[in-house]
C-alpha cells in the first residue's frame, strides 16, 4: 500500500546529507515551508547549497539556516529583501556564495531539470553581467544565454492538501515555485495544511501528482478552504 504520509518533521528530514542543494518552495512567506525550514535547521545538515526566490528576512527561516553557518552557496533572484541583515552580512565577510538568476530564469532553470531539459537559451540577462561565463548564441539576429537546469538533491515545498499517495492540491498564490521544484528533486519533501482521504481531491485541481513527491507531512495551522464566494 502507497502511503507517503510521515508522523514528523524529523521523519520528513530524514537522511538529507551535508553537501545538498536544496530547493526552497515560496515567494517570500507566501507558499514558504516554515515548519520544514526549521526542522532542517534541528536535523543538522550543513554545507548545503540553498536554491529559492530570496535570502530570507530577518533572523528566521532561512536567514537563520545561513547565520548559523549551514549554508554554503545562494542562488535567488532577490538577495536583498526588507530585512536582509544575515545574508548582507555573510556576503560582505565572504562567508557565503551568491548566484543571481533573474526570476523567470530561476523558475524554468527548475523546470527544466523537472522534464530532462539540461539546458535553454533565453534572451533574458543577454548583454549584463549575468551573462559573463556563460555560453551566449544569436538565434535571428538576437542574442540569447543558455542557461543550465537546476536540480535539487531536496525540495522542501509546502501545498494545501495531500492525499496518502502523495498527490498535491495548491492554494492560490501559494503555488508559486513550489510545483516546479516538487518535479526537480530526487527527495521531495511536502507540508501540508490537511490530508484527505484518498479519492477526495478533485482531479482537476491536483497541480502536483504523487509521483513526484516523496514525502508528507501535516502541518495543521487550523482552517479551512475559504472560497471568493464565501470570504
Amino acid at each position: 500500500m502507497i502511503n507517503k504520509i510521515v508522523q514528523s518533521v524529523a521523519e520528513a528530514l530524514a537522511g538529507v546529507k551535508d553537501g545538498s542543494t536544496v530547493l526552497i518552495g515560496g515567494f517570500g512567506s507566501v507558499g514558504q515551508p516554515d515548519v520544514l525550514i526549521e526542522g532542517l535547521i534541528e536535523q543538522g545538515a550543513k554545507d548545503l547549497v540553498a536554491v529559492l526566490n530570496n535570502a530570507g528576512v530577518g533572523r528566521i527561516g532561512v536567514a537563520r539556516l545561513m547565520e548559523l553557518g549551514r549554508v554554503r552557496k545562494i542562488i535567488c533572484s532577490f538577495p536583498r529583501s526588507s530585512d536582509p541583515v544575515v545574508f548582507e552580512t555573510l556576503y560582505r565577510e565572504g562567508r557565503i556564495e551568491l548566484e543571481i538568476t533573474p526570476q523567470g530564469t530561476l523558475a524554468e532553470r527548475i523546470r527544466a531539470a523537472g522534464a530532462g531539459i539540461p539546458a535553454f537559451y533565453t534572451a533574458t540577462a543577454a548583454g549584463t553581467l549575468l551573462e559573463r561565463g556563460k555560453e551566449v548564441r544569436e538565434f535571428d539576429g538576437k542574442r540569447y544565454v543558455m542557461e543550465r537546469a537546476l536540480p535539487g538533491d531536496v525540495a522542501l515545498i509546502e501545498a494545501w492538501e495531500a492525499d496518502r499517495w502523495g498527490n498535491l492540491v495548491y492554494r492560490g498564490s501559494g503555488a508559486n515555485f513550489n510545483p516546479v521544484m516538487a518535479m526537480a528533486a530526487t527527495l521531495t519533501v511536502a507540508q501540508v495544511q490537511h490530508i484527505r482521504e484518498l479519492g477526495a481531491l478533485h482531479p482537476h485541481m491536483i497541480m502536483t501528482p504523487g509521483v513526484y513527491v516523496n514525502r508528507v507531512v501535516q502541518v495543521d495551522r487550523g482552517g479551512d478552504w475559504v472560497t471568493p464566494e464565501q470570504a
